[in-house]
C-alpha cells in the first residue's frame, strides 16, 4: 500500500503529458477525481500547450511552455483560493488540465438529420450536409471554464461533436435563408461556408475558440429527388417533347397492333391498355389527336413525305438486284410491296389489311422481313401506323 501512495505522489510530482496522437484538445490529470500536489513539484509544459490549474469547477492559474517549480509564484490564485500559508510545502488537492494549442484541422461535421429547404421547382426537400472545419483553442482558460467546467467534457470525440451541432443548427438557419434552386446549390458551396463560419464564429469565440475554416463538402438530396433530377435531365436532353411524345406513342400503338393479338376488333381494347401500361394518360391521347390532324397537302402519305416512298423505292431495288428470283418471282415481290404501300398510304386502311398484306409479303419473301420491319419502324411509317391505329380506337 505504501508502494503505490509513492508511485501515485511520484506521478503527481512531476505532472506533464505527451500526447502521442497530436489530436487530443484536452488532457486531465489525474484523469478522475483530483490529485495530491506538493508545492515544489515539477510542471512541465511543451510547445503548443498550456496547464491550467482547475479546481472545483474553476479554472485558476495558468502555465505556458516550459519547466515550471510550483511555488506560490507561479500558482498564487491557486494558493489564495485553498488558503495555504505562505512558504508552506503542504500538500494540495487540485486537477491539472493540458490544453493542446495546435490548429486543429480537417475535422469532419456531418448533420445526423435532414436539413428542411424549400426549392421553387421541387417544392420541400431535405438536404443531407457533410463539411469540414478548422478551429484552435485561443483563450484556454474561457475554454476551460465553459467545456470541461460547465459542460463536463473531457474526450476529443465528445468536443468535436458538441462543436459540431453547434455548426448544424446554424447551418439550417443559413440553408433556411437561401433564395437559390436546388440545382444551384453546388455552385454556392464556398458561399454557404463563408456564411456558416461568420454565423458560428461568435459561439466558438465565446468558449475561447477561433474558427479558422468552415467547408461544405456534400450537399445530398433523398433518392426520389435524385430520381427527379434526372428525368429533367433526360427531358432537356430530349429537347422538343410534344414530338417525342408523339413518336413514342405512334411507335408503341403501331409495334403491339402489328405484333398481333386477336381478331379483328380488339384494336379498342389494345388501345387502353397501352394508354394505361404506357403511363401516357392524357398525353397519349393529345399526342394521337395531333396526329390524327391532316397535314399539309392533305393525307397520311403527305404526313409520310418522301422518306416512306423512297424506303419502298429502295425496297423495289433489293427486289430487283436478286440474282435467284426469277422474273415471275421478282413481279410478285414488287406487287406485294406495292400492295403493303396502297394499303399505308389509303385513308381508310385498318391495321388488319395492313397485317395482312405485311404477312402476304413476308411469308412467301421470308428474307423481305428483316427489311420491312426496318422500314415500319422509320419515324414516318410510325407517324401513318399512329394514325391508323388511333382510327381503330
Amino acid at each position: 500500500m505504501l508502494d503505490k501512495l509513492e508511485k501515485i505522489r511520484g506521478v503527481l510530482d512531476v505532472i506533464e503529458y505527451l500526447d502521442p496522437t497530436g489530436r487530443e484538445i484536452v488532457h486531465r490529470v489525474p484523469q478522475e477525481g483530483s490529485g495530491e500536489i506538493v508545492l515544489g513539484s515539477q510542471c512541465v509544459v511543451r510547445e503548443n500547450q498550456v496547464a491550467i490549474f482547475f479546481r472545483d469547477g474553476r479554472a485558476l492559474d495558468m502555465l505556458g511552455p516550459g519547466r515550471h517549480t510550483l511555488t506560490t509564484l507561479n500558482i498564487p490564485l491557486l494558493i489564495n483560493y485553498l488558503k495555504i500559508p505562505f512558504g508552506s510545502k503542504s500538500p494540495f488537492r487540485a486537477e491539472v488540465v493540458f490544453v493542446n494549442l495546435k490548429d486543429y484541422l480537417d475535422i469532419g461535421w456531418e448533420a445526423p438529420k435532414s436539413i428542411p429547404f424549400r426549392d421553387a421547382e421541387f417544392g420541400m426537400v431535405r438536404l443531407g450536409t457533410q463539411g469540414k472545419f478548422a478551429f484552435q483553442v485561443g483563450r484556454p482558460q474561457l475554454f476551460v471554464n465553459q467545456i470541461v467546467g460547465t459542460q463536463g467534457l473531457f474526450k476529443t470525440e465528445d468536443i468535436v461533436s458538441y462543436l459540431q451541432t453547434i455548426l448544424v443548427s446554424r447551418l439550417t438557419d443559413l440553408v433556411g435563408e437561401l433564395k437559390v434552386s436546388l440545382l444551384d446549390l453546388p455552385a454556392h458551396y464556398d458561399e454557404v461556408g463563408a456564411g456558416l463560419r461568420a454565423r458560428s464564429s461568435d459561439d466558438f469565440e465565446a468558449m475561447g475558440l477561433l474558427l479558422k475554416g468552415v467547408y461544405i463538402t456534400s450537399i445530398s438530396v433523398p433518392p426520389e429527388v435524385e430520381r427527379a433530377i434526372d428525368e429533367r435531365a433526360e427531358m432537356g436532353a430530349i429537347g422538343d417533347m410534344q414530338s417525342y411524345l408523339q413518336f413514342k406513342a405512334a411507335r408503341a400503338l403501331g409495334d403491339a397492333a402489328l405484333a398481333g393479338g386477336g381478331e379483328g376488333g380488339s384494336m379498342a381494347g389494345l388501345g387502353v391498355s397501352l394508354g394505361a401500361g404506357l403511363g401516357l394518360g392524357a398525353t397519349m391521347a393529345g399526342a394521337i389527336g395531333q396526329a390524327m390532324q391532316p397535314a399539309v397537302g392533305g393525307g397520311p402519305a403527305a404526313a409520310a413525305g418522301g422518306g416512306l416512298l423512297d424506303g419502298f423505292s429502295s425496297l423495289k431495288q433489293l427486289v430487283a438486284q436478286q440474282l435467284t428470283l426469277s422474273a415471275e418471282e421478282k413481279e410478285a415481290a414488287t406487287h406485294a410491296l406495292d400492295q403493303l404501300m396502297i394499303n399505308l398510304t389509303s385513308t381508310t386502311a385498318t391495321m388488319e389489311e395492313i397485317k395482312a398484306a405485311r404477312e402476304a409479303l413476308t411469308g412467301r419473301f421470308p428474307w423481305l422481313a428483316e427489311p420491312v420491319k426496318t422500314l415500319l419502324n422509320t419515324p414516318a411509317a410510325l407517324q401513318i401506323l399512329g394514325q391508323i391505329a388511333a382510327r381503330s380506337i
